[in-house]
């Protein structure tokens, strides 16, 4: 039974979202929304794998949601809801929990990198994510999956879960009409976008990061024009020219960062933008990226602004988007729980 093409993504609501959520990931969602059926979700299950205040994270799906919507992702296009509002992604983790191995868990990096040296205090939930996030693709059965570079072996998970359920379960498959005993899709990660790693104001060689605690780090797509121009002025570089080619960015990770940010931002190849600052001091490299960073995040911000003053309709879309969702996983969920074993009322 041939799967037809679908793209599935999704974002946390924890702190605001950052220049590099948007050139790393959104600019390529509302493309991919111009050529595919696309589900966009916020995902705040995952959020809570770490401890949120009720109160603030409410607030931060809104948020996020809010800024889906005025960088140019269209709830009538697109599927566009919070995560918790569709039960699917729970009930398909807790099957795939039961399907996914202990030593596949174990190799993943992320859980090591967040839970740091006190492991022991982290929750299960933080363990289990990328469980959760291979639900979360396949309860759509998701052919494509826009992802950063950081999700890529959570991806592969989720390719292996999706293989393992296939040939754990190819004799049921089979026989609830899916002859090639194919029921779950190996997603294809798409990792592409303007500028696909933006990296920290403060340090050219680290990720921009919601969980720095510099906010001079990166620029949050509710930041001011005042405060976009600021962060801008403040950012790192180095007492050298811009190089007035590509291969003058070796050891020079800052000077490539602002040029790859004002590249995307305005639409150019990098080259081109060498071409006209090459030769030219930061000083006035940085004015001309803050005019274009501010035009570009202070619009999108200004509009997000003007969603969050009607939180309803913020809810409104979310519960739109949600039953969407939802009549696409129940019938999957439906056929998944024949598969398995389990008796349907």
């Amino acid at each position: 039974m041939k799967i037809a093409p679908l793209v599935f993504s999704g974002m946390q609501p924890t702190g605001s979202l950052h220049l590099g959520n948007y050139l790393g990931a959104m600019v390529n969602w509302i493309e991919m929304q111009k050529t595919h059926s696309c589900i966009y979700c916020v995902v705040d299950l995952h959020a809570i794998t770490v401890w949120q205040e009720p109160a603030e994270l409410r607030h931060a799906i809104r948020q996020v949601t809010a800024t889906y919507i005025a960088a140019g992702l269209d709830p009538k296009k697109s599927i566009l809801f919070n995560q918790s509002q569709v039960s699917a992604h729970a009930e398909l983790a807790w099957i795939f929990n039961c399907v996914a191995r202990l030593g596949w868990l174990n190799r993943m990096t992320q859980f090591k990198e967040k839970a740091g040296k006190d492991r022991e205090q982290a929750s299960v939930g933080l363990y289990a994510y990328p469980n959760l996030m291979a639900a979360d693709i396949l309860a759509y059965r998701a052919t494509h999956v826009p992802v950063g570079e950081d999700q890529k072996q959570h991806l592969e998970l989720a390719r292996d879960i999706a293989q393992k359920f296939n040939n754990d379960f190819n004799k049921e498959i089979v026989a609830a009409g899916f002859e090639d005993g194919i029921f779950f899709p190996l997603p294809e990660p798409v990792i592409t976008g303007p500028a696909t790693r933006v990296m920290s104001l403060r340090d050219g060689t680290k990720k921009m990061s919601k969980s720095d605690p510099s906010d001079l780090s990166r620029i949050n797509m509710t930041d001011d024009a005042d405060t976009i121009a600021k962060k801008i002025q403040k950012a790192k570089t180095d007492p050298e020219p811009l190089p007035s080619d590509e291969e003058g960015f070796e050891g020079r990770p800052e000077a490539e960062n602002l040029v790859g940010i004002y590249a995307a931002l305005s639409g150019q190849p990098v080259a081109d933008v060498l071409k006209e600052y090459g030769g030219q001091q930061f000083s006035s490299f940085k004015k001309a990226l803050a005019e274009v960073a501010t035009e570009k995040v202070g619009r999108i911000g200004a509009e997000a602004a003007k969603l969050m003053g009607d939180p309803a309709e913020i809810d409104r879309i979310l519960a739109d988007g949600s039953a969407r969702a939802r009549a696409v996983t129940e019938p999957v969920m439906a056929k998944v729980k024949d598969i398995v074993g389990f008796i349907r009322s």
